[in-house]
């Protein structure tokens, strides 16, 4: 069948080139994937806040899919996902942890296409492989890679260098975190455009791999760039224009790419494709916007919504948007509802190209949808099922049918998507032959992982810091750049000494990286509690009960946020309650609305008396998912 494939591919790609310039017999191809863009933040598909009007003219142009889809549900598992065609039970990188490698022997795209006579470039985020492991680009086909090979280093706009092929390029007067002078994004946007200057202009076919970090990480973006001025006088919050502003950066810079192309001469030999690299969050979330201030997964003009976010496998982790746009192959103005995910792109890609492909891809390439039957000599294959798995979740999806496991041993959810797009109605019972049908193919798509290895992990390490301009993620904030000027402590007047304290229970810690719920009542506020958010995401409400050992006259609880440089999780709406018993908290003693600041907060209320304190969190300061607390104090006697 693989051999069926490529010599169909290979008459495809030579039926091109006939009429084709003997400069232009390969025909290029630009793939610019943008770090976390939800579905509903593109003017095309109705966002009424975000402006994007490049991306919608490139829709208008192309054609825009309603049914692409993620190779998972976070950066680098769906990253490895298209790099080499295998869906997520049979990847190398099925975990977020920043910088787990590829096996040095997988065959991805990029090799794929070099070995066909391409120049292959990429630039942005790569997330398959830290410095010094069998991932890194260079070892997989790619001539140049210039950006972030770990992604706790893509979260910086400002660290004191990127990479380039495994070594650092530095960015003059760059400190980390949001203290710079060098926006990193416009470093590597600029050598991606370099690179398609430079072999347009020599002729030679390329592969320009552009997964830029923007709008993921910290919200940054210069005053000076023409997009905040789009914004900056709106009555939104802070982060929420920082983000928008960030999105119309990419859609400026999507123009730019288009125009560069057709000013090269080269608009007729170029396939350029657009996309989100995993479903959108619901960033800036609040009582008004219980999605988030810009509806990343929520039609604004059918109010329909998409199940969960980012980090889950339901809709809402996995639908992205996604258009392709190439003048003379690609009929203009098409809305295409054909279902495809990211381990269709490298057969798609070989296709085009005419290269070979490994026998075991898991991939079907979509170029009869993209072009037509006639121009590929060939009806669209499809898939029989789709298959994700990230932590513990598992999904599936059988035409309109789509299955949920939330864990390995918990029961299936079905949904019907034709009439259920909110995946709300779980019919599994009353479906059992489709629902056992969906366990079958979840059964026989996975495999055991096999990670790739490090030989030295110094570098990476050193990377990983980078995002804090080269200090331990803990170790004490400098002053500068809006970032506090010194490590604030809990007041002890009238505290309750935390002699003998224990977690009597948490939601959710991210053991991972240590930021257990025991270190929001250590009494180092150099140290921090975190929610989980690897391997799956753990949302809103959290919760932390700090047994205090005895009864005690209890009158306010103490909050004082990470004094790092971060502020995820910072807690915005919280409640506290007061018990007797670990599960016997009955309404909240109080409710408030915490401050973004670095300072201790302190939650009055009459005095209770009580051995158990809970604190519950509500929201974050971002509008993102997580919770953190560098110490959680109680006032009383």
């Amino acid at each position: 069948m693989k051999s069926l494939i490529f010599t169909v591919a290979a008459i495809f790609a030579l039926a091109w080139s006939a009429a084709a310039p003997a400069a232009e017999k390969k025909p290029n191809i630009i793939y610019i994937m943008a770090d976390e863009l939800g579905y509903y933040e593109l003017g095309c598909t109705g966002n009424p806040n975000i402006l994007t009007p490049e991306i919608d003219r490139m829709a208008a142009e192309g054609v825009r899919f309603t049914q692409g889809l993620a190779g998972s549900a976070v950066c680098a598992p769906t990253r490895c996902c298209f790099l080499t065609g295998k869906h997520s039970g049979h990847t190398s990188v099925r975990v977020n942890g920043g910088g787990t490698p590829l096996r040095a022997d997988e065959v991805t795209v990029g090799r794929a296409l070099k070995d066909a006579g391409y120049a292959t470039g990429g630039f942005g985020k790569w997330g398959c492989g830290g410095r010094g492991s069998t991932g890194v680009p260079e070892k997989h086909g790619f001539d140049v890679f210039v950006g972030y090979y770990d992604q706790v280093h893509a979260h910086s706009y400002y660290p004191p260098y990127i990479i380039e092929n495994s070594k650092e390029l530095p960015l003059e007067g760059n400190k980390g975190m949001s203290d710079g002078e060098t926006y990193s994004h416009y470093v590597i946007y600029q050598r991606g455009i370099d690179f398609i200057k430079a072999n347009a202009e020599a002729g030679t076919p390329f592969f320009a791999y552009l997964p830029v970090t923007p709008p993921h990480g910290i919200f940054d973006i210069p005053d000076s760039d023409p997009a905040w001025a789009l914004y900056k006088d709106k009555d939104w919050p802070e982060d929420a224009k920082r983000y928008a502003a960030m999105v119309s950066m990419v859609d400026r810079q999507v123009g730019e790419i288009l125009a560069l192309v057709k000013e090269l001469g080269i608009e007729g030999n170029t396939l350029v494709l657009f996309t989100g690299d995993n479903g959108g969050n619901d960033y800036f979330k609040s009582k008004e916007y219980p999605r988030g201030f810009h509806g990343a997964n929520k039609d604004p003009k059918t109010g329909a919504e998409f199940r969960g976010t980012k980090g889950t496998l339901y809709e809402g982790g996995l639908r992205i948007p996604a258009i392709a746009r190439w003048p003379g192959k690609i009929a203009p103005d098409r809305v295409s509802d054909h279902l495809w995910y990211f381990p269709d792109l490298f057969p798609t890609f070989a296709e085009i190209a005419g290269a070979k492909t490994p026998d075991d891809l898991d991939g079907i390439s979509i170029a009869p949808e993209l072009f037509g039957a006639d121009a590929a000599g060939r009806a669209q294959e499809k898939h029989e099922y789709l298959y994700w798995e990230i932590g513990g979740q598992t999904a599936v999806r059988w035409g309109d049918w789509k299955g949920y496991r939330g864990k390995r041993d918990g029961a299936w959810q079905l949904y019907d998507l034709a009439n259920d797009i909110s995946e709300s109605r779980d019919v599994a019972k009353a479906k059992p032959v489709i629902a056992a049908k969906i366990a079958d193919f979840a059964e026989a798509a996975h495999t055991p992982a096999v990670e790739g290895t490090f030989s030295s992990t110094v570098e990476h390490e050193r990377d990983r810091r980078a995002k804090f301009g080269g200090r331990a993620p803990n170790a004490k904030p400098k002053n500068g750049g809006g970032k506090p000027a010194k490590v604030h402590t809990l007041p002890k007047e009238g505290a309750i000494a935390n002699d003998g304290w224990k977690i009597a229970r948490a939601s959710s810690e991210n053991g991972g990286n240590g930021k257990l719920a025991a270190n929001a009542i250590d009494g180092d506020p150099e140290t921090i509690w975190h929610t989980q958010f690897q391997p799956n995401l753990k949302e809103h409400p959290h919760e932390i009960v700090i047994d205090l050992g005895k009864e005690h006259t209890i009158r306010a609880v103490r909050y004082l946020a990470r004094q790092d440089n971060g502020w995820n999780g910072t807690v915005a709406e919280c409640e506290v309650a007061v018990a007797a018993e670990p599960d016997g908290f009955g309404d909240p003693a109080a409710k408030a609305t915490l401050k973004k600041t670095h300072e201790p907060q302190e939650i009055a209320f009459p005095p209770t008396k009580g051995r158990y304190v809970l604190f519950r969190a509500l929201s974050e300061v971002t509008g993102g998912p997580w919770a953190s607390a560098a110490e959680i104090g109680v006032a009383g006697e």
